[in-house]
């Protein structure tokens, strides 16, 4: 059975026969976007607890997984403690699935990779366009999804190839900002390059805490909504700041929930792997693992390699993986070699493109 947005499925009776599905139909959901039986930000309540085991009990269901990340992984935890303690025999396994990057206890998570392309060739694209329009527009804001973790937007640098390629300025939530050293770092790479082109994820803070994005917005399991009704965008309110202080003109770039589901620069190994956690998990639970998630464990770097191996649920649920203090230059505000290192077998070839620069070079020396 497929529960048809995540847990409320099974609260509501909405469940699918996956088993009807032909092997084309399933090939071809392998390659789809989105989530085919859709998601949820539902947080199951207590009370749900006896209908969950009622509806589990019902058609007599042994093997329960859920897909996806933190909050989902609360989720199953909950639901499969609550049935060993009222005696009713369920093995419980966890898949993850998450673009943000910020599950514990794995070295990443299906759907990072391809996200994490996405947004490494969107900025590689758009920080060309923002050099070649300087003269018209002397900065531009990009900014990537990571409520808590800076992963994405630290993958925006993977096709980065000199210096005075864009991003030149990366600010994540595991590193506070001042608004006095972010302007001192605009005016800096606008002196150097012409222009500066900066990458923020959504949920970057000040140094007192509080959200760059000024969100006061927040979701059923008290997570901030950035760029909700009740708050701006960090985006955005970066962009105005180096407007009202410095009169330059730019723009802002907010991508969204685009990056989860752009299925053309889907990572060829994300897929892989996202196919193999699945695989895993039915493994796991048909020979009696029950309390755990599926992990991806590194095994080589070069040639990259990985193995399947398994977390608490209890011990993911409530913790967050944060990015590394050596995957970021603090004073730079880059990520550093060590985090190309890490992400960059993830996430695959990236293309590189030509410029006129050394023309220019060439042609005004023999002027």
């Amino acid at each position: 059975y497929g529960m048809r947005y995540g847990i409320r499925g099974l609260l509501d009776d909405d469940l699918v026969d996956l088993s009807t599905l032909g092997p084309d139909r399933l090939s071809r959901l392998a390659r789809t976007p989105s989530s085919a039986l859709g998601s949820t930000r539902y947080k199951l309540k207590d009370d749900d607890l006896p209908a969950v085991l009622e509806a589990l009990k019902a058609r007599d269901i042994r093997h329960f997984f859920l897909i996806g990340g933190n909050d989902t992984m609360e989720t199953i935890h909950r639901v499969e403690a609550y049935c060993r303690e009222n005696g009713y025999e369920l093995c419980g396994v966890g898949i993850p699935k998450t673009v943000d990057n910020d599950l514990y206890g794995t070295d990443h998570t299906p759907g990072f990779p391809s996200a994490a392309r996405d947004i490494a060739l969107s900025v590689q694209q758009a920080s060309r366009l923002a050099r070649d329009m300087q003269k018209v527009d002397q900065y531009a804001v990009f900014q990537a999804i990571g409520r808590d973790a800076g992963w994405l937007a630290a993958a925006a640098t993977l096709a980065r190839r000199s210096e005075a390629d864009g991003p030149h300025l990366v600010y994540i939530p595991e590193a506070p900002m001042s608004p006095e050293g972010f302007l001192n770092d605009v005016t800096r790479c606008i002196e150097a390059y012409g222009y500066v082109y900066i990458v923020c994820g959504e949920g970057v803070v000040w140094q007192d805490g509080t959200p760059v994005s000024a969100s006061r917005t927040t979701d059923d399991f008290s997570n901030i909504e950035f760029g909700a009704m009740g708050g701006s965008s960090a985006a955005l309110n970066l962009h105005r700041l180096i407007a009202e202080h410095t009169g330059y003109r730019g723009e802002f770039q907010i991508t969204e929930s685009l990056p989860m589901c752009a299925a053309d620069r889907v990572s060829e190994l994300d897929r892989r792997e996202a196919y193999g956690c699945g695989e895993e998990a039915v493994r796991l639970a048909t020979a009696g693992a029950s309390g755990v998630m599926v992990t991806i464990e590194r095994t080589g770097e070069t040639p990259y390699e990985s193995a399947f191996g398994t977390a608490e649920l209890g011990e993911v649920a409530r913790r967050t993986h944060r990015m590394p203090d050596d995957f970021y230059d603090t004073a730079g505000h880059l990520p550093t070699d060590a985090f190309r290192t890490y992400a960059a077998p993830l996430v695959g070839d990236l293309p590189a493109y030509e410029t006129l620069d050394h023309l220019h070079r060439e042609q005004r020396r023999t002027r």
